[in-house]
């Protein structure tokens, strides 16, 4: 007799693979272990710095105000949560939620070399099962990692979970752009680009090869507002920027 396959509910897409859903989260760990210790450089690198301009207009967007306790999920390496920190200043509350400790420890090192000591907390974590009670924070934040979750749905249930009510959700993350000419262009950039640069600088052309493959699998903007609205998340919206290369998702847990 043979086994049974893996039904679709068992499976998760890793890159333009389809892998067992159990075995994700740690061929997602290897990737990151990998390219923690250049992963600014390269994003410096793979995007001519705007992935910083994409990040600051969260920040605008979020307006973070002393008072508010905050949340960024999968963002080990601080780039969020310190400019929360230097737009709040000492009365910061952040927390910094990542399951890879590579990242986090590469996160720790910047902050400490950065003087920014006050208002962080690191905590190593699962987006899918975060280890925060319910209704914790005033705002959730998850830039560049909701596409590497095993399972979308259960992580943005999550995020629903631990705000407030009247809390603010935000995903910054690759999405699809508006122009089929552009579109085909970054495309073929990004399909050579990732793993070139991931050869020649980070010495991993496979890791960025997955990094291109699981842009191209995210959920385009309508996809993904309409699984928020499921979960519970109200007035929901999303913003493209650089024509829809990246999307800034938001919503708000009434």
């Amino acid at each position: 007799m043979t086994e049974p396959a893996d039904t679709p509910a068992e499976r998760a897409s890793f890159g333009y693979r389809d892998v067992p859903a159990s075995e994700k989260a740690g061929m997602v760990a290897r990737v990151f272990e990998s390219v923690a210790p250049r992963y600014d450089l390269m994003n410096d690198l793979m995007s001519g710095g705007v992935h910083r301009l994409w990040k600051n207009a969260l920040i605008d967007v979020l307006n973070p105000r002393a008072g508010e306790r905050f949340l960024d999920v999968a963002g080990g390496t601080g780039d969020i949560a310190f400019r929360i920190v230097q737009k709040v200043g000492d009365a910061a509350d952040v927390t910094v939620c990542d399951i890879n400790p590579a990242m986090l420890e590469v996160g720790r090192d910047r902050a400490v070399d950065r003087g920014l000591l006050r208002g962080l907390t690191w905590t190593a974590g699962d987006a899918e099962a975060l280890p925060f009670p319910d209704r914790s924070f005033d705002a959730y934040t998850i830039a560049f990692g909701l596409r590497n979750v095993t399972d979308i749905d259960k992580a943005l249930g999550e995020a629903h979970r631990v705000l407030r009510p009247g809390g603010r959700f935000y995903c910054l993350e690759f999405s699809k752009v508006t122009s089929a000419p552009v579109g085909r262009v970054y495309d073929a950039y990004s399909e050579r680009a990732l793993p070139f640069f991931g050869r020649i600088i980070a010495r991993d052309a496979e890791s960025y090869r997955y990094l291109h493959e699981s842009i191209r699998r995210f959920p385009p903007q309508r996809e993904l507002a309409a699984r928020m609205r499921a979960v519970g998340f109200e007035r929901v919206a999303w913003r493209n920027m650089t024509l829809g290369v990246v999307a800034l998702h938001s919503g708000w847990r009434i």
